[in-house]
């Protein structure tokens, strides 16, 4: 028969277990913004069976608290958890956020009240009584202006073999909670990929259902994209297709994207829940949606477009002050046969053609492997290394003792190419294209960038004809003038006016080696410096041997070593180019330039100010050519003071991932680029690579003028 007494005796005890002080005892936490305390999904704890414990933050109204990913700015809340002995403590367990915009960014928090909840787990052998809860939280509360507070909490939980239910104290803001943690969707599939400037996610529904027609996709990790740019949607089929613009720099290395997607609709098989949880590998590129409003050109015209500024990049990158010297010697063998065997210069400015086109293909493939691995690299990657810096300037200073006569770099050439051709002249015509691709690197010719940073969104093999594109421009007017000999034979028949010339030649290459010294020194320091010269001493010592002993037979051989250990001598010389790792100190000019940073970018345009950046690296002639000639300029620095221009120097002189990744937003992935970040624009205005002060003064001039002039701060 059935007796009211056990119901009615649980019923007392539960009345009893709410009404005493020890459950009543919780500390409460007010700070100058918000309120604090611990709320629990249930009355009491049953011992080996978890419940839900968690921070309630109440704010004032305006001001927020942040999620995992706080977007733009600020940071996440924390909860560190004092249990009694062998309670476990779960991850926070995040309500999906709501976007909040603050100024030009975008945050991503809560606002009136949210409750962090975490799943606590006593122990089996939890003894029945009341169980102390403690917990130390530290918020970042924001409106205007950011406030970092903490409190410690503690909360007294009762602990009993039976369950009391909901607590009533607590019920209400549990599940508003609970109503707002993000679930798994049944049936949903989910894909991402990174493509181009863009992070794209497609969200297919299960069989029968549709998609949401709005929603929002909140990252879980931090600087992944751009919190402020408005999300693209798309459908694609049924599926529903999220585009979100990458932040800059982009993060190298991701293999997967976890996030939660918000509608206000909800979403089919969650049961109504507005927020799921979204995961998915970064996989192949997800193509353009079927009923896509993009109105962005073909790919078609942006690959052509590109094989053609890559082309006349190449014929440009000649006229560069770091090419032109090379081509000078290259010159000096035509006019040795431009009055003689005709086939022989054809056939020599075709292999010169294949060597540069080589050699672009062979840098080219490096650079995409290495980056293909995650590693964050940009054209002329290999002068951001001081041991490649150090051996190049070895060689030019080999290549300008030959020009001034202290050995005869033909008679060396043929030497060591007779083995790889018949023809020593022939190899040498090779080496020469090799030798030219290696000492362009460091230059950026007009059209050059354009169609170098469109490899970044490319295949391997569109990247790699682009490249070859690029060398075959470049190889171009040598193949011509080997073709075409008519200007050549217009110049004297060679005789003493061309050693002259040779010996003239010798000078910008001497003044190469200045430069890279230069360029090592701003990578490694003094010592590095003088470990160069001195190895270059050694050098001279060795070519001045060689071409004592060119008519001594067998001599060559130990001359030549000598050489190799001069040049290794220059690398691990104590202190030099291998070892160094100090950085000398950065040049002062009449400018003031401050270190680039984006958050520092961000920071200058929000309080109202223009922003010039200058990527610049010190191994690059065109760089150092454009600072002296258009960034030196008394109007310019005029310019900038009057319009209250802050100056951001982006020095890529030593590999830098964020350097590289901003590039790559930009569409680049060589130096020089000069940007102009104005408030309230989201894109920069680029200027074009090669500059004049009246290229840099009619973009500046196009800004109003500041209201109190200032100088650079």
């Amino acid at each position: 028969m059935f007796t009211p007494f056990p119901v009615l005796a649980a019923a007392f005890a539960a009345i009893a277990l709410l009404a005493s002080p020890a459950s009543r005892a919780a500390t409460l936490v007010k700070t100058e913004h918000v309120e604090a305390d611990l709320v629990a999904d249930k009355a009491s704890a049953q011992p080996g069976k978890p419940l839900r414990v968690g921070l309630r933050l109440r704010m004032e109204p305006q001001w927020h608290t942040y999620w995992r990913n706080p977007g733009d700015s600020g940071l996440p809340t924390k909860i560190q958890w004092i249990l009694p002995e062998g309670w476990k403590a779960g991850e926070i367990q995040w309500p999906f956020p709501q976007p909040l915009p603050v100024g030009p960014l975008m945050n991503y928090g809560y606002e009136d009240e949210v409750v962090l909840l975490a799943e606590l787990t006593p122990p089996s052998s939890a003894p029945a009584g009341n169980a102390s809860i403690k917990a130390r939280a530290d918020w970042l509360v924001c409106k205007d202006i950011c406030v970092p507070e903490k409190g410690e909490l503690d909360f007294v939980l009762p602990v009993a073999s039976r369950d009391a239910g909901a607590d009533p104290r607590f019920v209400g803001s549990v599940e508003r909670a609970l109503g707002m943690l993000p679930v798994d969707a049944a049936g949903w599939k989910y894909e991402a990929a990174l493509q181009g400037k863009s992070l794209v996610v497609r969200l297919t529904p299960p069989e029968g259902a549709a998609a949401p027609t709005k929603a929002t996709f909140f990252p879980e990790r931090e600087s992944l994209i751009e919190p402020a740019a408005p999300q693209r949607l798309t459908r694609d089929g049924r599926a529903l297709r999220i585009e979100m613009k990458l932040a800059d720099p982009p993060i190298a290395g991701m293999t997967s994207l976890k996030g939660v997607a918000v509608s206000d609709s909800g979403w089919n098989g969650s049961s109504g829940r507005k927020a799921i949880n979204v995961a998915a590998p970064l996989g192949a590129p997800l193509g353009a949606p079927a009923a896509s409003t993009s109105t962005d050109a073909p790919a078609g015209g942006g690959m052509f477009a590109a094989l053609a500024f890559a082309f006349l990049g190449g014929i440009l990158l000649n006229l560069m002050p770091c090419v032109f010297p090379v081509l000078g010697i290259k010159v000096l063998g035509f006019v040795e046969h431009a009055h003689g065997d005709a086939r022989a210069m054809r056939l020599q400015g075709a292999i010169f053609f294949v060597g540069v086109v080589a050699s672009f293909l062979a840098l080219a493939a490096i650079m995409l492997g290495l980056r293909a691995g995650g590693t964050q690299l940009g054209w002329g990657f290999q002068l951001q290394s001081p041991v490649v810096v150090a051996l190049l300037a070895a060689l030019f200073f080999v290549l300008a003792l030959t020009l001034s006569g202290v050995f005869e770099w033909g008679a060396f050439a043929q030497s060591v190419g007779a083995r790889l051709s018949a023809r020593g002249r022939y190899a040498d015509a090779f080496l020469s294209g090799a030798l030219a691709t290696v000492v362009a690197t460091p230059c950026t010719a007009p059209f050059m960038g354009a169609a170098v940073g469109f490899t970044l969104t490319q295949n391997a093999a569109l990247s790699l004809a682009i490249f070859a594109t690029l060398g075959a421009g470049m190889a171009l007017p040598v193949l011509l003038l080997s073709f075409f000999p008519a200007l050549l034979k217009r110049l004297p028949r060679p005789g003493a006016w061309m050693e002259t010339f040779k010996q003239v030649l010798a000078f910008p290459l001497y003044a190469t080696v200045a430069w890279l010294a230069w360029v090592l020194g701003a990578q490694s320091g003094n010592d590095a410096v003088f470990a160069l010269l001195a190895g270059l001493v050694l050098v001279a010592m060795g070519a001045w041997t060689y071409g004592r002993s060119l008519h001594a037979e067998g001599v060559w051989r130990p001359t030549l070593a000598a050489i190799l250990v001069a040049a290794g001598l220059v690398v691990a010389w104590p202190g030099g180019a291998m070892n160094a790792s100090g950085s000398a100190a950065a040049a002062t000019d009449d400018l003031q330039w401050q270190a680039w940073s984006p958050e520092k970018v961000r920071a200058l345009t929000a309080a109202g100010r223009p922003v010039f950046v200058d990527f610049t690296a010190a191994w690059c002639v065109t760089c150092q050519v454009n600072k002296r000639v258009a960034l030196h300029n008394a109007s310019v620095i005029g310019a900038f003071a009057a319009h209250d221009v802050a100056t951001l120097k982006a020095d890529w002189t030593r590999q830098d991932p964020r350097i590289t990744a901003t590039l790559a937003a930009l569409g680049r992935n060589a130096v020089p680029v000069y940007a102009l970040y104005l408030p309230g624009e989201e894109a920069p205005r680029l200027l074009p690579e090669v500059l004049t002060p009246a290229l840099v003064l009619a973009e500046i001039e196009k800004l109003p003028v500041a209201k109190t002039a200032v100088t650079q701060r």
